[in-house]
């Protein structure tokens, strides 16, 4: 694996692209030495979308020269089935101790091996279900990375399941299993945190403390509880200590820890804190340290005081109160200050230390009782706040009622915010709790806090971003758990206009000592500095500015809206006022339902009509067109007539007689149903007769021909295939001839209808209508028609 990964060509690619060449590489046979896949199985294997391998993995493998890539394109001319040739495997095969010359048992392991740990699953014909690997289901940004590094960690695992850690010195902050897997995989320490951050979220690793007869702190191991599953181990032998976990400092008896030579006994807890609070080297990897020996750090965790004597190690006695990690200013009065000995307010609170105490065994500070009245026991119920608040857990004791309200609300807020960042929901509690334990790192620990709620609302909780990036928070990016590539920008530019202020000051005054160098430097960064801020306030300003238009042109556009709105609500109200034009009904906005109903029937028996005459009718003769019109009018009509009759049978008549408006619109409503129907009959029989024209004939019979004539079919254009391929074109092309026939007629006999209203009657006809007016005895002069 590491001779695949170190080939010529993958160095500076993407994780995906890695990925890729390992999975090629698992599924290739040992026979030909050529895989094939597509690209979507090759993109489900590493957890990616189709668009991205064929975008941004392909390319870059091509270009790198370790895969040989021959592409099958698909319908849009995208990467679709894909013959790859891994080439340090085909150069390799044949040469003896070659690292990646495999034999054919060698590939079958290897190809278990990348299944078990991140195959995707499939659903076989037989509905056998193959269920993903270990990592399987991880998809999505980052996918490709925590699969790579997941396949290299079980490479490295031992049959416990413990990886073998790198030596030397590594980043005490990050730890040596972070270290060893930035080795693996060629990252920082800061980016393999992160991974096995991820991979711990999925429990396929754990980092478990060794423990000791003692209880002290000793090596960190990092475990794969699978590969030790595998091999019938239980691989994890210790308490496992997240990174979220509350810093509960546990003290000891002081009657039964040990005194002077005296063995120290198993029973007994540890006498300092068991949480980390600094950085050393020999606190975060105690790995070069004796085990059994106290481990005493620069800087402990002192709760409260406690009742301690006896004059051996880690004793203290008169420790104030008020400052927690330093010892008292001054002695208690004894015999050799001539004062008379006074109590210790260590002494006076020995009884009280057992009632006291709360949960886990923990003492309380003087005043507890008045501090923590109306307190909840414990962190709220909710377990994402469980979560989140866990690294702070006795600093949430230590608060007041209405403070836990206001701190869960501050904790509900944060997360709100991290979820509009990008942050994946069931991520950002953890998210939190990291935050808050860094914090708390910072500060020294949570005895060094003497505000709880003061350094949680103002320092624990909220984001601080070292840049401009609204999802950057002290320098890392809160959607990807990386470092900041904006931070990294600032550092750049703040660097380069150091570096070219000092090359102006070398060159207009050269020779300076470099005492005075640097302070003329520190001026002129001050003046820059001084510029930039007056150049924020004025782009501040004019941000603030263009916001304000923004708003004020929001606000007229809003009115303006709201104006449109008003004026529409009171035409349609004018509107509505109006009296129905047809019957005379008040409150029917000009036209009532049933008189609407009759308009559209008579506008249906008038398409009817025509629908009827596109196939029946002389075109050119307006008493046929007519003719056939006052048919299907008629036709209509007695279809009308009986649904009426059927309708009237199956309902009361007496009502409907109580009721004759309501008849009406009943009666109307059944018309309009029914000559739409009647329409879609004439539509359909129009198309039919129209089809059967010598013009959609002929069409028929050119396109069954050209069917005939494929390529496909030449061998045999009498088979039955291509009779089939042929029948279903010619009816297609019969029935696309007759729907435009259709729709050719019909405009033309539109056109000829309109003109035809356009065109004023003739004498010969409105003189039989004028002769049989009645005349009054006194009409004289001209008859006006």
């Amino acid at each position: 694996m590491r001779a695949l990964l170190e080939a010529p060509g993958l160095g500076g690619v993407s994780d995906a692209v890695r990925l890729a060449v390992v999975v090629l590489a698992s599924r290739t046979p040992s026979e030909t030495g050529v895989v094939v896949i597509r690209t979507k199985e090759l993109a489900r294997w590493l957890g990616l979308s189709a668009s991205y391998v064929a975008s941004a993995v392909l390319p870059v493998l091509r270009c790198s020269g370790v895969v040989c890539v021959e592409t099958a394109e698909g319908d849009y001319g995208q990467d679709d089935g894909l013959k790859c040739k891994v080439m340090p495997l085909w150069d390799a095969s044949g040469s003896i101790g070659h690292p990646l010359a495999l034999a054919k048992r060698e590939f079958a392991v290897l190809q278990r091996l990348v299944e078990a740990v991140m195959a995707p699953g499939w659903m076989h014909r037989d509905n056998r279900v193959t269920p993903a690997g270990l990592i399987g289901t991880r998809t999505g940004r980052g996918s490709a990375t925590d699969r790579l590094a997941l396949l290299l960690l079980v490479m490295e695992a031992r049959e416990n399941g413990r990886v073998r850690q790198c030596g030397g010195a590594v980043d005490t902050k990050r730890g040596r299993a972070a270290a060893t897997l930035a080795r693996l995989m060629g990252c920082t320490a800061a980016a393999a945190e992160g991974i096995l951050g991820r991979l711990e979220e999925r429990e396929l690793v754990c980092r478990v403390r060794v423990r000791t007869g003692s209880g002290l702190r000793h090596r960190t191991r990092l475990v794969v509880p699978a590969v030790a599953a595998a091999h019938g181990h239980s691989g994890v032998d210790s308490a496992r200590e997240g990174r979220a976990d509350a810093l509960v400092p546990v003290f000891s008896d002081p009657d039964g820890a040990a005194r002077g030579s005296e063995p120290a006994d198993s029973d007994t807890e540890p006498q300092v804190n068991g949480s980390p609070v600094t950085d050393d080297a020999d606190v975060a990897e105690p790995g070069d340290t004796a085990a059994l020996h106290t481990d005493h750090p620069h800087l402990v965790t002192p709760v409260s005081p406690l009742a301690l004597a006896g004059g051996f190690s880690g004793e203290a006695g008169g420790v104030c109160a008020d400052l927690p990690d330093r010892a008292g200013v001054r002695e208690d009065g004894g015999p050799l200050r001539r004062e008379k000995p006074k109590e210790s307010p260590v002494d006076e609170r020995v009884g009280q230390r057992t009632a006291g105490a709360g949960a886990g065994g923990r003492p309380k500070a003087a005043g507890w009782e008045t501090a923590q009245q109306q307190r909840r026991v414990g962190l709220p119920a909710d377990l994402r706040l469980r979560v989140a608040l866990g690294p702070v857990a006795w600093l949430w004791e230590r608060l007041s009622g209405w403070q836990q309200d206001q701190v869960e609300a501050a904790t509900k807020a944060e997360l709100a915010q991290l979820a509009g960042l990008g942050v994946a929901p069931e991520g950002a509690p953890r998210l939190l709790a990291d935050r808050l334990t860094d914090r708390l790192a910072e500060t020294g620990g949570e005895a060094l806090v003497t505000g709880p709620y003061g350094w949680l609302i103002r320092r624990g909780l909220p984001q601080r971003p070292a840049c401009s990036h609204r999802k950057c928070d002290d320098g890392i990016r809160l959607d990807i758990g990386e470092d900041c590539e904006n931070c990294g920008n600032v550092i750049h530019l703040r660097r380069a206009r150091r570096a070219r202020i000092g090359a102006d000051l070398d060159r207009e005054l050269p020779g300076l000592a470099d005492r005075e160098r640097r302070r003329v430097l520190e001026e002129r960064l001050r003046e820059q500095a001084a510029i930039d801020a007056e150049d924020l306030v004025w782009r501040q300003e004019q941000a603030r500015a263009e916001q304000a238009r923004r708003d004020a042109a929001r606000a007229a556009a809003a009115e303006e809206a709201e104006r449109e709105r008003q004026a529409a609500a009171a035409a349609a109200a004018v509107c509505q006022a109006l009296a129905c034009e047809g019957c005379g009904r008040d409150q029917a906005a000009g036209l009532c339902e049933p008189c609407d109903h009759r308009r559209q029937t008579e506008t249906l028996i008038g398409e009817a009509g025509l629908l009827a005459a596109v196939w029946s009718a002389d075109l050119t003769d307006p008493g046929s067109i007519a003719a056939v019109a006052a048919e299907a009018r008629t036709a209509i009509g007695d279809s009308v007539a009986a649904a009426w009759q059927e309708f009237l049978q199956i309902t009361d008549v007496a009502a409907l007689e109580a009721d004759p408006e309501a008849a009406r619109d009943v009666y109307a409503f059944a018309a309009l149903q029914t000559a739409q129907q009647a329409v879609r009959e004439y539509q359909d029989n129009a198309l039919a007769m129209l089809g059967r024209i010598e013009e959609a004939e002929a069409e028929a019979r050119r396109a069954y021909r050209a069917e005939q004539g494929r390529p496909w079919f030449q061998h045999n254009p009498t088979g039955a295939d291509a009779v089939a391929a042929a029948t279903k074109a010619a009816d297609a092309a019969r029935e696309r001839v007759a729907g435009y026939l259709l729709t050719t007629r019909l405009e033309q006999l539109r056109e000829q209808a309109h003109a035809r209203a356009e065109r004023p009657a003739s004498w010969m006809d409105r003189l039989p209508g004028l002769a049989a007016r009645p005349l009054d005895g006194d009409a004289t002069g001209a008859v006006i028609p």
